[in-house]
């Protein structure tokens, strides 16, 4: 990746997660550590990698985006609104009456998702059947799939990622926002998913590792998934909770919080 592109990614990165600190902000509580961690993965797919059209929301041919830990809307939000998939005014309706973006990513009510999510560990099943049928439309589209380190204890996932492995379903990417906390506490404490990157390898995914603040590492991560054939691949983000906003950076209780008016400008520069 060029400099000056690393650069233009980094920027909108920042921007993105302050949107986000600022949506969650104006409405006083929300799920500020997990929307946080996503930031820089969400930014090298939609501004670098997928095949997208705000213009043409639904064209078939389309990449999907499954945001599967829907907890983390707001972050998804932040990055349509910026591409045009819906007028800026909404983020600030998050979570409202009559809003059409609610805490959890719905697909009948936003512009641009792709899934409706909220209750964990169903993604990865969405994901695998729209990859599948990609590939029988022989479209060339990519579907990726973001879950959440605690959701992989759902049983349904191991399920997907099974058959997924056994079809080598190839242009699906998953990753995993692996912040090492749940809404309860330490991932360890609660029910440990190490050895993660043995499991998926055992479920036959191409399995990498990196940063995931790092745009290039990521970047590059996709790049080395899209250049596998026979697998689907599981790229491993190794991510801070609540990453940016200096009032839930790697705090143990920031899976949703109460944020006040004074922590949420002073983080977006904003006083």
């Amino acid at each position: 990746m060029e400099e000056n592109q690393l650069k233009l990614l980094d920027d909108k990165a920042l921007k993105i997660r302050k949107d986000t600190i600022e949506m969650i902000g104006r409405f006083g509580v929300g799920h500020i550590g997990g929307a946080m961690s996503v930031i820089e993965v969400l930014t090298v797919i939609y501004y670098e990698k997928a095949n997208i059209d705000p213009k043409n929301p639904l064209k078939s041919d389309r990449d999907r985006v499954i945001m599967s830990k829907g907890h983390a809307g707001p972050a998804l939000y932040a990055v349509l609104a910026d591409l045009g998939y819906f007028p800026r005014e909404w983020i600030y309706t998050l979570n409202q009456n009559g809003t059409r973006l609610p805490s959890h990513c719905d697909m009948n009510k936003t512009p641009g998702v792709d899934m409706t999510a909220g209750s964990l560990g169903q993604g990865l099943s969405a994901g695998v059947g729209m990859a599948l049928a990609a590939k029988m439309d022989n479209n060339g589209a990519y579907v990726y799939v973001i879950l959440g380190d605690g959701e992989i204890q759902e049983g349904q996932v191991w399920e997907a990622a099974m058959f997924a492995g056994s079809k080598k379903i190839d242009n699906l990417i998953v990753f995993l926002d692996y912040n090492k906390l749940q809404l309860d506490g330490y991932i360890c404490d609660i029910n440990t998913i190490e050895p993660i990157a043995d499991k998926w390898r055992a479920f036959n995914f191409y399995v990498q590792s990196v940063d995931g603040h790092d745009i290039k590492a990521i970047s590059e991560a996709i790049d080395n998934a899209k250049a596998q054939h026979d697998a689907p691949s599981m790229i491993i983000l190794n991510t801070i909770k609540g990453k940016g906003a200096y009032f839930a950076e790697g705090i143990k209780n920031c899976h949703s919080m109460t944020i006040t008016e004074e922590q949420w400008k002073k983080a977006t520069d904003r006083e």
